[in-house]
Protein backbone atom coordinates (compact mmCIF):
# COMPACT_ATOMS: atom_id res chain seq x y z
CA UNK A 1 0.00 0.00 0.00
CA UNK A 2 1.52 3.50 -0.98
CA UNK A 3 2.26 5.46 1.94
CA UNK A 4 -0.04 8.57 2.37
CA UNK A 5 3.02 10.53 2.37
CA UNK A 6 4.50 9.66 -0.83
CA UNK A 7 0.51 10.11 -2.42
CA UNK A 8 0.33 13.63 -2.02
CA UNK A 9 1.20 15.45 -4.59
CA UNK A 10 4.25 17.19 -3.51
CA UNK A 11 5.94 13.89 -2.95
CA UNK A 12 4.95 12.63 -6.28
CA UNK A 13 6.21 15.97 -8.08
CA UNK A 14 9.82 15.38 -6.69
CA UNK A 15 9.99 11.51 -7.37
CA UNK A 16 9.07 12.79 -10.84
CA UNK A 17 12.19 14.77 -10.65
CA UNK A 18 14.44 12.09 -9.17
CA UNK A 19 16.25 10.64 -11.70
CA UNK A 20 16.67 6.57 -11.77
CA UNK A 21 20.44 7.43 -10.08
CA UNK A 22 19.05 9.24 -7.57
CA UNK A 23 15.97 6.86 -6.33
CA UNK A 24 18.83 3.93 -6.53
CA UNK A 25 20.86 6.53 -3.93
CA UNK A 26 17.78 6.51 -1.72
CA UNK A 27 16.77 2.83 -1.83
CA UNK A 28 20.30 2.18 -1.41
CA UNK A 29 20.60 4.23 1.77
CA UNK A 30 17.13 2.64 3.17
CA UNK A 31 18.90 -0.91 2.42
CA UNK A 32 22.19 0.23 4.83
CA UNK A 33 20.10 1.70 7.17
CA UNK A 34 18.10 -1.12 7.45
CA UNK A 35 21.09 -3.82 7.72
CA UNK A 36 22.76 -1.25 10.18
CA UNK A 37 19.17 -1.70 12.31
CA UNK A 38 19.46 -5.01 12.00
CA UNK A 39 23.38 -5.12 13.20
CA UNK A 40 21.94 -2.62 16.07
CA UNK A 41 19.61 -5.08 16.94
CA UNK A 42 21.74 -8.16 16.97
CA UNK A 43 24.32 -5.72 19.40
CA UNK A 44 21.54 -5.30 21.72
CA UNK A 45 19.89 -8.66 22.30
CA UNK A 46 24.22 -10.10 22.67
CA UNK A 47 23.75 -6.85 25.42
CA UNK A 48 21.22 -7.54 27.39
CA UNK A 49 21.91 -11.77 27.40
CA UNK A 50 25.69 -9.88 28.77
CA UNK A 51 23.77 -8.27 31.18
CA UNK A 52 21.35 -11.20 32.25
CA UNK A 53 24.86 -13.14 32.92
CA UNK A 54 26.42 -10.15 34.80
CA UNK A 55 23.74 -9.49 36.90
CA UNK A 56 23.44 -13.14 37.69
CA UNK A 57 27.54 -13.39 38.92
CA UNK A 58 27.28 -10.08 40.80
CA UNK A 59 23.57 -11.24 42.99
CA UNK A 60 25.92 -14.45 43.51
CA UNK A 61 28.70 -12.78 44.52
CA UNK A 62 26.46 -10.69 47.18
CA UNK A 63 25.21 -13.68 48.69
CA UNK A 64 28.53 -15.69 48.40
CA UNK A 65 28.92 -14.71 52.31
CA UNK A 66 25.54 -15.94 53.66
CA UNK A 67 25.75 -18.88 51.17
CA UNK A 68 29.42 -19.46 53.13
CA UNK A 69 27.27 -18.69 56.80
CA UNK A 70 25.16 -21.60 55.61
CA UNK A 71 27.68 -24.19 55.08
CA UNK A 72 30.00 -23.17 57.86
CA UNK A 73 27.23 -23.95 60.80
CA UNK A 74 27.26 -27.87 59.68
CA UNK A 75 30.83 -27.93 58.93
CA UNK A 76 31.23 -26.63 62.51
CA UNK A 77 29.00 -29.52 63.81
CA UNK A 78 30.60 -31.96 62.04
CA UNK A 79 34.38 -30.76 63.32
CA UNK A 80 33.28 -30.95 67.03
CA UNK A 81 31.41 -34.21 66.55
CA UNK A 82 34.18 -35.81 65.03
CA UNK A 83 36.54 -34.00 67.72
CA UNK A 84 33.86 -35.63 70.13
CA UNK A 85 34.52 -39.05 68.83
CA UNK A 86 38.20 -39.06 68.93
CA UNK A 87 37.79 -38.64 72.67
CA UNK A 88 35.46 -41.43 72.69
CA UNK A 89 37.85 -43.60 70.78
CA UNK A 90 40.61 -42.87 72.93
CA UNK A 91 38.92 -43.92 76.04
CA UNK A 92 37.49 -47.47 74.35
CA UNK A 93 41.30 -47.84 73.39
CA UNK A 94 41.79 -47.45 76.99
CA UNK A 95 39.32 -49.91 77.81
CA UNK A 96 40.36 -52.43 75.15
CA UNK A 97 43.61 -52.85 76.82
CA UNK A 98 42.44 -52.65 80.22
CA UNK A 99 40.58 -55.87 79.11
CA UNK A 100 43.45 -57.19 77.54
CA UNK A 101 45.86 -56.64 80.47
CA UNK A 102 43.15 -58.57 82.01
CA UNK A 103 43.18 -61.91 79.67
CA UNK A 104 45.82 -63.29 81.66
CA UNK A 105 44.42 -62.53 84.89
CA UNK A 106 41.17 -63.34 84.97
CA UNK A 107 41.26 -64.84 88.65
CA UNK A 108 43.21 -61.27 89.42
CA UNK A 109 39.94 -60.21 91.82
CA UNK A 110 42.25 -57.02 91.83
CA UNK A 111 42.46 -56.54 88.12
CA UNK A 112 38.78 -57.42 87.36
CA UNK A 113 37.61 -54.88 89.91
CA UNK A 114 40.18 -52.36 88.18
CA UNK A 115 38.28 -52.65 84.71
CA UNK A 116 34.87 -52.59 86.23
CA UNK A 117 36.36 -49.40 87.68
CA UNK A 118 37.23 -48.03 84.87
CA UNK A 119 34.27 -48.95 82.73
CA UNK A 120 31.96 -47.17 85.72
CA UNK A 121 34.62 -43.84 85.16
CA UNK A 122 34.50 -43.90 81.48
CA UNK A 123 30.31 -44.86 81.67
CA UNK A 124 30.78 -46.92 78.55
CA UNK A 125 27.04 -47.63 78.01
CA UNK A 126 26.73 -44.03 77.59
CA UNK A 127 29.00 -43.79 75.14
CA UNK A 128 27.53 -46.75 73.27
CA UNK A 129 23.99 -45.10 73.22
CA UNK A 130 25.95 -41.55 71.99
CA UNK A 131 28.12 -42.78 69.36
CA UNK A 132 25.56 -43.70 66.96
CA UNK A 133 24.07 -40.27 67.76
CA UNK A 134 26.79 -38.43 66.52
CA UNK A 135 27.50 -40.54 63.47
CA UNK A 136 23.61 -39.72 62.78
CA UNK A 137 24.45 -35.92 63.18
CA UNK A 138 27.28 -35.61 60.87
CA UNK A 139 25.43 -37.79 58.60
CA UNK A 140 23.21 -34.97 58.36
CA UNK A 141 25.71 -32.21 58.64
CA UNK A 142 27.43 -33.83 55.51
CA UNK A 143 23.76 -34.06 53.50
CA UNK A 144 22.76 -30.15 54.06
CA UNK A 145 26.46 -29.12 53.14
CA UNK A 146 26.23 -31.22 49.92
CA UNK A 147 22.16 -29.94 48.85
CA UNK A 148 24.14 -26.39 49.64
CA UNK A 149 26.68 -26.87 47.15
CA UNK A 150 24.70 -28.54 45.08
CA UNK A 151 21.70 -26.02 44.99
CA UNK A 152 24.52 -23.58 44.61
CA UNK A 153 26.00 -25.40 41.26
CA UNK A 154 22.24 -25.69 39.58
CA UNK A 155 21.47 -21.84 40.08
CA UNK A 156 24.83 -20.68 38.90
CA UNK A 157 24.70 -23.29 35.94
CA UNK A 158 26.20 -21.17 32.95
CA UNK A 159 25.01 -23.09 29.41
CA UNK A 160 26.86 -21.72 26.16
CA UNK A 161 23.71 -23.27 24.91
CA UNK A 162 20.37 -22.99 26.81
CA UNK A 163 17.74 -25.37 25.94
CA UNK A 164 14.23 -25.39 26.86
CA UNK A 165 13.61 -28.36 29.76
CA UNK A 166 10.66 -29.79 31.58
CA UNK A 167 11.26 -29.05 34.89
CA UNK A 168 9.03 -29.21 38.53
CA UNK A 169 8.61 -25.42 39.69
CA UNK A 170 9.05 -26.62 43.39
CA UNK A 171 12.36 -28.01 42.99
CA UNK A 172 13.60 -25.00 41.32
CA UNK A 173 11.85 -22.46 43.88
CA UNK A 174 13.22 -24.87 47.32
CA UNK A 175 16.53 -25.18 45.37
CA UNK A 176 16.52 -20.95 45.26
CA UNK A 177 14.83 -20.96 49.12
CA UNK A 178 18.38 -23.12 50.17
CA UNK A 179 20.36 -20.65 48.48
CA UNK A 180 18.95 -17.07 49.55
CA UNK A 181 17.91 -18.38 52.98
CA UNK A 182 20.59 -16.70 55.10
CA UNK A 183 18.88 -13.26 53.74
CA UNK A 184 15.44 -14.42 54.79
CA UNK A 185 15.74 -16.76 57.98
CA UNK A 186 16.42 -13.68 60.15
CA UNK A 187 14.01 -11.65 59.01
CA UNK A 188 11.08 -13.82 57.65
CA UNK A 189 8.86 -16.92 58.05
CA UNK A 190 8.16 -18.70 54.24
CA UNK A 191 5.14 -20.09 54.24
CA UNK A 192 4.83 -22.36 51.18
CA UNK A 193 1.09 -22.65 49.21
CA UNK A 194 1.92 -25.05 46.48
CA UNK A 195 -0.65 -26.53 44.54
CA UNK A 196 -0.48 -29.23 41.47
CA UNK A 197 2.05 -28.18 39.20
CA UNK A 198 2.58 -30.32 36.23
CA UNK A 199 6.61 -30.28 35.12
CA UNK A 200 6.72 -26.60 32.83
CA UNK A 201 8.96 -26.35 30.04
CA UNK A 202 11.09 -23.21 30.30
CA UNK A 203 14.73 -22.43 30.90
CA UNK A 204 15.30 -23.28 34.66
CA UNK A 205 18.27 -21.65 35.46
CA UNK A 206 16.82 -17.96 34.57
CA UNK A 207 13.41 -18.60 36.27
CA UNK A 208 15.43 -20.01 39.24
CA UNK A 209 16.94 -15.98 38.95
CA UNK A 210 13.48 -14.55 39.23
CA UNK A 211 12.76 -16.74 41.85
CA UNK A 212 15.73 -15.57 43.80
CA UNK A 213 14.87 -12.01 42.70
CA UNK A 214 11.58 -12.36 44.29
CA UNK A 215 12.57 -13.79 47.38
CA UNK A 216 15.44 -11.49 48.12
CA UNK A 217 13.43 -8.48 47.34
CA UNK A 218 10.46 -9.66 49.62
CA UNK A 219 12.81 -10.08 52.02
CA UNK A 220 14.58 -6.53 51.85
CA UNK A 221 11.07 -5.01 51.87
CA UNK A 222 10.62 -6.42 55.25
CA UNK A 223 11.51 -3.70 58.12
CA UNK A 224 9.64 -4.85 60.75
CA UNK A 225 11.05 -7.27 63.55
CA UNK A 226 10.29 -10.23 62.11
CA UNK A 227 7.24 -10.62 58.62
CA UNK A 228 6.46 -13.16 56.31
CA UNK A 229 6.55 -14.38 53.21
CA UNK A 230 4.60 -16.70 51.17
CA UNK A 231 4.68 -18.25 47.83
CA UNK A 232 1.47 -19.46 46.34
CA UNK A 233 1.42 -21.83 43.07
CA UNK A 234 -1.10 -23.38 40.68
CA UNK A 235 -2.29 -24.00 37.47
CA UNK A 236 -4.61 -21.50 35.48
CA UNK A 237 -5.71 -23.00 32.22
CA UNK A 238 -2.56 -23.21 29.97
CA UNK A 239 -0.13 -21.24 32.24
CA UNK A 240 1.41 -22.10 35.24
CA UNK A 241 1.32 -19.08 37.84
CA UNK A 242 3.54 -18.58 40.98
CA UNK A 243 3.09 -15.69 43.55
CA UNK A 244 5.19 -14.32 45.99
CA UNK A 245 3.57 -11.91 48.34
CA UNK A 246 5.42 -10.38 51.37
CA UNK A 247 4.15 -8.24 54.73
CA UNK A 248 6.71 -5.25 54.13
CA UNK A 249 6.80 -2.06 53.64
CA UNK A 250 4.91 -2.06 50.34
CA UNK A 251 5.65 0.00 47.40
CA UNK A 252 4.67 4.11 46.83
CA UNK A 253 1.97 4.29 43.87
CA UNK A 254 3.98 6.74 42.04
CA UNK A 255 6.91 4.14 41.71
CA UNK A 256 4.46 0.88 40.68
CA UNK A 257 4.17 1.94 37.23
CA UNK A 258 8.24 2.09 37.36
CA UNK A 259 9.60 -0.91 38.87
CA UNK A 260 10.42 -3.07 35.94
CA UNK A 261 11.89 0.13 34.18
CA UNK A 262 15.73 -0.74 34.31
CA UNK A 263 17.92 0.93 36.71
CA UNK A 264 15.11 2.02 38.62
CA UNK A 265 15.33 1.33 42.26
CA UNK A 266 14.22 2.57 45.82
CA UNK A 267 17.19 1.35 47.76
CA UNK A 268 19.22 2.82 48.81
CA UNK A 269 23.12 3.69 46.95
CA UNK A 270 25.08 0.35 47.09
CA UNK A 271 22.53 -1.70 47.78
CA UNK A 272 20.87 -2.38 44.67
CA UNK A 273 21.66 -1.87 40.60
CA UNK A 274 17.70 -1.75 39.79
CA UNK A 275 18.03 -4.23 37.58
CA UNK A 276 16.47 -7.49 39.15
CA UNK A 277 12.89 -6.69 38.59
CA UNK A 278 13.69 -5.20 35.11
CA UNK A 279 15.41 -8.03 34.26
CA UNK A 280 13.07 -11.14 35.75
CA UNK A 281 10.66 -8.63 33.77
CA UNK A 282 12.43 -9.76 30.27
CA UNK A 283 12.76 -13.15 31.28
CA UNK A 284 9.19 -14.04 31.72
CA UNK A 285 8.42 -12.13 28.25
CA UNK A 286 11.15 -14.60 27.15
CA UNK A 287 8.65 -17.63 28.12
CA UNK A 288 5.86 -16.15 26.89
CA UNK A 289 4.36 -15.18 30.26
CA UNK A 290 3.69 -12.26 32.23
CA UNK A 291 4.31 -10.50 35.15
CA UNK A 292 1.97 -8.80 37.81
CA UNK A 293 2.55 -6.83 41.26
CA UNK A 294 0.47 -5.34 43.17
CA UNK A 295 1.38 -3.05 46.81
CA UNK A 296 -0.21 -1.21 49.38
CA UNK A 297 2.04 0.70 51.22
CA UNK A 298 1.99 -0.61 55.04
CA UNK A 299 0.82 -3.59 53.97
CA UNK A 300 3.08 -5.67 52.10
CA UNK A 301 3.91 -6.63 48.07
CA UNK A 302 2.53 -9.45 45.76
CA UNK A 303 4.74 -9.97 42.25
CA UNK A 304 2.69 -12.73 39.98
CA UNK A 305 4.55 -14.45 37.20
CA UNK A 306 2.43 -16.67 35.11
CA UNK A 307 4.33 -19.01 32.05
CA UNK A 308 2.61 -21.21 29.45
CA UNK A 309 2.82 -24.48 31.04
CA UNK A 310 4.42 -25.58 27.08
CA UNK A 311 6.90 -23.62 24.92
CA UNK A 312 5.18 -22.51 21.81
CA UNK A 313 7.47 -24.67 19.62
CA UNK A 314 6.02 -27.45 21.12
CA UNK A 315 2.81 -26.45 21.49
CA UNK A 316 3.33 -25.68 17.35
CA UNK A 317 4.47 -29.56 17.22
CA UNK A 318 1.85 -31.21 18.81
CA UNK A 319 -0.76 -28.91 16.90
Amino acid sequence: MTSPALSTPDHETKLAEMSDEQIRSIVGELIQANSDLKELNGKLSEAQNKLIQSEKLASIGQLAAGVAHEINNPIGFIFSNFGTLEQYLGDLFQMLDAYEEAEAHMGDAGAVARIRQLKAELDIDYLKDDIPNLMRESRDGIQRVRKIVQDLKDFSRVDARQEWESVDLHAGIDSTLNIVNNEIKYKADVVKRYGPLPEVQCLPSEMNQVFMNLLVNAAHAITAERGTITISTGVEGANAWVEVADTGCGIAPENLQRIFDPFFTTKPVGKGTGLGLSLSYGIVQKHGGRMEVSSEPGVGTRFRIAIPILHEPALQAAA
